[in-house]
């Protein structure tokens, strides 16, 4: 049994994981700002409400959640905001703040309170994205905010030698994010992977949360023979695995 913190445990892909994570027999230690009713009573797991956005109540929570934890084996950075799809020029400074609040520093503070808190941490993931790469129009904030937590994770690799990183990209996954990108509210003749994303719904290629989550777990056991700090396609990788 393996002890797994997990942020954005409410819904998408973190309520999978976690569903999965329990599943398998594992102690899940979550935190999101909604309670996940699906998860509440069951006894290995374990819950504290966290606003990722309010950056002075992260320390003063985890130091209460986990004071009596002297190791974790994995930390799931999961939780993270969209923002809107639109051009960079169309975006203000204080929009692109507000993502990086919470994608970049919201994660940040929270390692460097998991790591006063607790003695050991065997393993760190981000799930982070394809949009960190990609370059796609519209995704601004999203992207640039992707792209800084994936050197965030690098980063931190690179301080904390004794704990392993990584930052996968999940690929296309049924969320609720879906419905704002593939529900009309965006203009998929401006931004071309919209209409990638509508036609990939409803297919093999963009699976729900519960299938991903154990095609994601068998990935999160196997990067450690990877580079600490590396970014990770999913696809890709599992595809390269199994050959």
């Amino acid at each position: 049994m393996k002890k797994v913190l997990l942020t954005g445990c409410s819904s998408g892909i973190g309520l999978g994981l976690a569903k999965e994570l329990l599943a398998q027999g594992h102690e899940v230690y979550g935190l999101s700002r909604r309670t996940p009713k699906d998860l509440i009573n069951n006894k290995s797991f374990h819950f504290c409400s966290l606003d990722l956005n309010n950056l002075e109540s992260i320390s003063q929570n985890i130091s209460v959640f986990l004071q009596n934890i002297e190791k974790l084996d994995i930390v799931v950075l999961n939780a993270g905001i969209l923002g809107d799809i639109k051009d960079m020029k169309d975006t203000s400074i204080k929009e692109l703040n507000d993502i990086m609040q919470v994608n970049v520093w919201a994660n940040k503070v929270l390692l460097d309170s998991l790591f006063d808190t607790v003695g050991t941490i065997e393993q760190v993931v981000g799930i982070s994205s394809g949009a960190a790469v990609n370059g796609n129009r519209g995704w601004s904030g999203y992207a640039i905010s992707k792209a800084s937590f994936n050197m965030l994770i690098q980063l931190y690799a690179a301080e904390r030698a004794q704990t392993h990183f990584s930052s996968l990209a999940p690929g296309l996954v049924d969320t609720a994010m879906q419905d704002y990108l593939c529900g009309g509210n965006v203009d998929s003749e401006k931004f071309s992977s919209i209409q990638r994303l509508k036609e990939a719904r409803g297919t093999e290629y963009m699976p729900s949360p519960e299938e991903l989550a154990k095609r994601l777990l068998e990935t999160i056991s196997e990067v450690s023979a990877q580079a600490s700090g590396s970014f990770i396609d999913i696809r890709k990788f599992n595809t390269e695995v199994k050959n």
